[in-house]
């Protein structure tokens, strides 16, 4: 049986594909989360993706993880920088977690350079395009 793994994506990412896609691409989420899907299988985890635009869901989502997954990447979008919400979320769980963003956040604005969920994670991978979900689930591979 494969470890299970949690894929998050939080508020906007529903419009990848539309949204700047001079910063986060032109592929959809659809077909990103299809490459997610098939590269976690290709290193042996079944993975669930879960998308929410409401804190509140994405909260409740990392508590369901507790007995149903080993691990869980984030891209929590604007929550990164002000949910101690999510951050504690994180942390109540004790489950590794890597945050990712597809865009480089220390490049952009300079409310976009602090993470408050950082602190929780065991690592953050920012800068890949959706490639940068690939580079999560190898840093869970080599941490679960």
């Amino acid at each position: 049986m494969s470890a299970k793994i949690l894929v998050i994506h939080g508020p906007n990412l529903n419009l990848t594909g539309l949204r700047e896609p001079g910063i986060y691409g032109k592929d959809t989420i659809e077909s990103i989360n299809h490459e997610i899907t098939a590269y976690a299988k290709e290193n042996g985890f079944d993975c669930e993706i879960f998308q929410s635009n409401y804190e509140g869901a994405i909260i409740d989502k990392i508590h369901e993880a507790i007995d149903n997954f080993k691990g869980i990447v984030i891209n929590a979008g604007a929550y990164t920088h002000y949910s101690y919400a999510i951050r504690d979320a994180i942390a109540a769980v004790r489950l590794p977690c890597v945050e990712v963003h597809m865009s480089n956040i220390h490049a952009r604005e300079e409310f976009r350079h602090t993470s408050v969920i950082a602190p929780v994670c065991a690592g953050q991978i920012a800068g890949f395009g959706k490639n940068s979900y690939k580079l999560a689930i190898n840093a869970l591979k080599n941490i679960i």
